[in-house]
């Protein structure tokens, strides 16, 4: 079915629709060990990197990255890169988050190379965004269940930074 909206229906201001407005809630450093490299698969280089620690700090967030997780990684012939972490967080408050951060990375072959590689890149030669989903029991975290998560991110050899942004 196919929707067509008449310029006065967009211009009128009831029924305007509202642009999204990000809230920063926390910065991630995500501590990562060497990686484990399965290979060229059929769907390209796979890599899984451990994630080893790490803390959160933030307006609405604060705990410590626990040694309890990995990136999965697949990275295609192009160097575009779709990235799958899973792992767990301690909050400042004693509870346990799971944290499920899916998304992409790319930049010119050259620059993704030496990701690849290990090295330290620019990190404004790399688009790299994610979308993350958070999990938990305690009843002071349940805002963290139902709204939709971007962050930013920044590769480094030994770490990921991540800006985590509430979408309203």
């Amino acid at each position: 079915m196919r929707v067509i909206l008449h310029r006065a229906f967009l211009q009128d201001p009831e029924n305007a629709m509202q642009s999204p407005q990000l809230t920063h809630i926390a910065d991630f450093h995500v501590e990562v060990g060497a990686p484990i490299t399965i290979g060229e698969t059929a769907e390209g280089l796979r890599r899984i990197i451990p994630i080893t620690g790490g803390h959160i700090v933030g307006p609405r967030l604060n705990g410590e990255i626990l040694a309890a997780g990995a990136d999965y990684q697949l990275i295609r012939a192009d160097g575009y890169s779709t990235l799958d972490a899973r792992y767990t967080a301690r909050l400042d408050n004693g509870a346990l988050l799971y944290i499920v951060n899916v998304g992409v990375r790319y930049g010119a072959p050259e620059v993704m190379e030496k990701i690849t590689r290990g090295e330290p890149v620019n990190p404004d030669e790399v688009y790299f965004r994610t979308s993350p989903r958070f999990e938990t029991s305690s009843a002071d975290h349940q805002w963290l269940l139902r709204p939709l998560f971007i962050a930013t991110g920044t590769r480094h050899p030994d770490r990921v930074e991540l800006g985590i942004y509430e979408v309203s």
